[in-house]
This record gives C-alpha cells, sequence and structure tokens, in this order.
C-alpha cells in the first residue's frame, strides 16, 4: 500500500558539510527536506526513490543493502540506504541515492530506500507507464511503501545559473510549481520533454513518474491531498518539497 509520496531536490548543497558558506543560505531548503523525509518515514519503513541519472551516466537501481559515500563532491561522507551491516562505499553511487541515503541518516534511519535513476531523456510515456507499474506494486504489498522523488526545475532561471538564463525558463518552472502545489498529475505528464531539456529541467523524467504514479492510468486519480512547503531558486535553480498524500 502506498502511503505517501514526498518530494525533493537533489544538489549536494542539501548536505551542510558540502555546503560550506551557502550551508546557511540553503538553510531553509535543508530543514523542509530533513522535515518531508521525517513525516514520510513515519507512514512506512519501505521507500522507493526515483531519481535522473547524471550527465554522462546511465540509470541505475541500487540496492537498499547498498553504502555510498559524498567523496566525488569534496567531502568523504558515507550514507547508508538502510540499516544492514555496511559495506565499502560506492565512490559512484548517483547523486539521488546519497540524497536519499543522507535524508535516511538524518531523519529517517529505520527506512529500507531503493533506488532507480532514470536517463534524462526518457520519454513521458514511458516514465508515466513506470509510475503506474510502481503503483500497482505498492498497491499489491502487505507492507506500507512510500515513494520519495528526487528532482529539480530548471537550471535557467537567473543570469548567475548553471545553465545561464532563458527567458522561457520562468514559465516551465510556474507550471511544474502550480502542478506539485496543487496535484496535479496531468499537468506533470504534460511536461514537454524538449522544453524542458532546453530550460535545463533535468528532473522532468522523475517528475513525470511522479505523475504516472497518481495519474487516471493506474485507475487512482489525483491525490487527496498536496502540500508544498518548500518553492524556490537559490542559485537560479528550481528547487521544490512537498508531499501527495494518495
Amino acid at each position: 500500500m502506498l502511503t505517501a509520496a514526498a518530494f525533493v531536490p537533489s544538489p549536494p548543497l542539501l548536505v551542510p558539510q558540502l555546503a560550506g558558506a551557502a550551508a546557511s543560505e540553503t538553510d531553509r531548503l535543508r530543514r523542509a527536506a530533513l522535515d518531508v523525509a521525517g513525516r514520510l518515514a513515519d507512514s512506512c519503513v519501505e521507500w522507493t526513490a526515483i531519481g535522473v541519472a547524471e550527465v554522462g551516466r546511465g540509470p541505475a537501481d541500487v540496492a537498499p543493502e547498498s553504502c555510498g559515500t559524498f567523496r566525488g563532491f569534496g567531502v568523504d561522507l558515507p550514507v547508508s540506504l538502510s540499516d544492514a551491516p555496511p559495506t565499502a562505499p560506492d565512490p559512484d553511487m548517483p547523486l539521488a541515492a546519497l540524497v536519499a541515503g543522507w535524508l535516511r541518516g538524518r531523519a529517517a534511519p529505520s527506512v529500507r530506500v531503493r533506488v532507480r535513476t532514470l536517463a534524462a531523456d526518457t520519454p513521458a510515456a514511458e516514465c508515466t507507464r513506470l509510475g503506474a507499474r510502481l503503483r500497482a506494486e505498492f498497491d499489491e504489498s502487505t507492507t506500507a511503501q512510500g515513494l520519495l522523488v528526487i528532482a529539480d526545475g530548471a537550471n535557467t532561471l537567473t543570469d548567475k545559473a548553471p545553465g545561464a538564463f532563458d527567458e522561457r525558463s520562468a514559465d516551465v518552472e510556474a507550471a511544474l510549481d502550480r502542478a506539485l502545489a496543487a496535484g496535479d498529475p496531468a499537468a506533470l505528464a504534460a511536461l514537454d520533454p524538449e522544453l524542458c531539456a532546453a530550460v535545463g529541467l533535468a528532473g522532468r523524467a522523475a517528475w513525470q513518474v511522479l505523475s504516472g504514479v497518481f495519474g487516471d492510468v493506474t485507475g487512482t486519480g489525483q491525490p487527496q491531498k498536496a502540500e508544498s512547503s518548500y518553492s524556490g531558486a537559490p542559485y537560479g535553480v528550481g528547487y521544490h518539497v512537498g508531499m501527495w498524500l494518495p
């Protein structure tokens, strides 16, 4: 049974040790992400995390027994996806899995997390089909299940953004924000893959998996409740934190 779906962004600056001087500037974002992770853990002890593979890397499935480290981002900070006996940290663990592991360690230590990352250019229909399959798995399970979507918005929202400025990004980001705040899976499914790629909205594939989990294609309809606890664009990148309840 699916109990809740939470969403958080993927930047390493969520981790204070990696944020450096930006740690105080991103404190509200960090607190929102930890809060929503803790609330998700209150409803279930098994999570499926969905993210997007980094540029140059393929899709991946990461088992709950896995451990990783943020060494590649400048600090050898280990994380794990469950309370299984620790193994040697994988220095190449996908960023989405690292973020899931860090949130688990800080806010949900009893949780087991399996992680799946998709290619950023995964077709929309494939994303929604995956979401529908996940929903069927959740509903067939006798164990309470939670979904954690780890995805960013556009990275072209200001002149100093990582992707530079694109005048189209504000409208795309606003559409994403409205869809998440309203619990509107149809609006997420309608995000245009080419336009999202152009404005650096690499999280589009993960957002459309969320759409499939709650979309009419599953026969379940819209979420009963949608909450948005953070929406902002520090450093010109859109970040969103919230929860959908079935």
